[in-house]
C-alpha cells in the first residue's frame, strides 16, 4: 500500500527548501536520531557504490561520497540539489518509483540503495523495492527508514478523538499539515506493521538488522522538547534489507 496521493510529487517540490531548512536545525531529530542511526547501519562505505532513491538536496549522499564512497547517483523529484556536490556523485531529478527506467541507474549494480523516509512516495511499494532488489550487487543491501506506524494512529487520535486502535488498522488517507510548512497538507495513507512486513516479504527481501533509534542520554538533556515528542510519538524504525537466495 502505497501513502502517495496525486499531488504527492508537487506537494514535495515545495516543502523541499522547508525540509531541509528544518533538517539543519541544532534540534532537528535528523540530525540527532535519524542520520546517526543510518550512518551506523549503513558501516563502511570506503569504495562502496550507493543509490539514494529520494535524495532530498543530495547533503546526505555527499557525506558518504567524503566518507570514500564511489560512483553514487540520488534521485530526488525536487531537483533542488545543494550545490558544490564532491566528485563522483550524479543527483538526478528523477522519480524513485521506477529506479530501472532512469538512464543513469538502468544496467547498474549498487552495494547500498538507501530509502530513507522517501519510501512511502512509491507508486507501487512492492514493484519499487523489488526494481531495488535487482539493482543491488551480490552482497550488497537495501537501507530503508520509515515513520513508526504507531505515530500516524496517535496523531490521528488527536485529531479526531478516536481510540489508538481504531486509527492503527484504520485504511482511510490522512490529511495533515507539516511542521516544516503549515501553509501546505500531505495526505498519506497509514500502515500497520504487517502492511511493511508483507511489502518487504512481496519484494523477495529479508531483514538482516532492525532498529528503532533514539536520542542519546546527553542529546535528551539538552532538547527535553524533543524526548517529550519522542515519548509520545516514537519516531522512526530501520530496516537493513537483503535478497533472498533464490529470488
Amino acid at each position: 500500500m502505497s501513502d502517495r496521493d496525486d499531488g504527492a510529487g508537487e506537494a514535495w517540490r515545495k516543502l523541499a527548501g522547508a525540509y531541509e531548512r528544518a533538517r539543519a536545525r541544532e534540534d532537528s531529530l535528523d540530525r540527532l536520531v535519524e542520520w546517526p542511526a543510518q550512518r551506523e547501519l549503513l558501516g563502511d562505505v570506503t569504495g562502496r557504490s550507493v543509490l539514494d532513491l529520494g535524495c532530498g538536496d543530495g547533503s546526505k549522499l555527499a557525506s558518504l561520497v567524503r566518507d570514500g564512497a564511489v560512483n553514487c547517483v540520488g534521485v530526488d523529484i525536487s531537483g533542488k540539489f545543494a550545490p558544490d556536490q564532491p566528485a563522483d556523485l550524479t543527483l538526478i531529478q528523477g522519480d524513485l518509483s521506477d529506479p530501472a527506467s532512469i538512464p543513469e541507474v538502468a544496467g547498474r549494480r549498487f552495494d547500498r540503495v538507501l530509502f530513507l523516509q522517501s519510501f512511502g512516495y512509491a507508486r507501487d511499494p512492492v514493484a519499487t523495492l523489488r526494481q531495488a532488489r535487482d539493482l543491488l550487487t551480490e552482497d550488497g543491501f537495501i537501507l530503508l527508514t520509515r515513520t513508526q506506524p504507531i505515530r500516524y494512529a496517535i496523531e490521528r487520535t488527536e485529531q479526531n478523538g478516536t481510540r489508538l486502535g481504531e486509527e492503527y488498522f484504520s485504511g482511510s488517507p490522512y490529511t495533515y499539515r507539516t511542521g516544516w510548512n503549515d501553509q501546505i497538507t500531505l495526505t498519506k495513507r497509514t500502515f500497520t506493521m504487517s502492511d511493511l512486513l508483507n511489502v518487504i516479504a512481496a519484494a523477495g527481501l529479508w531483514i538482516e538488522t532492525a532498529v528503532e533509534p533514539r536520542l542519546s542520554e546527553e542529546a535528551a538533556r539538552r532538547f527535553p522538547h524533543k524526548q517529550a515528542w519522542m515519548n509520545t510519538y516514537l519516531g522512526i524504525i530501520m530496516f537493513r534489507l537483503r535478497p533472498v537466495p533464490g529470488r
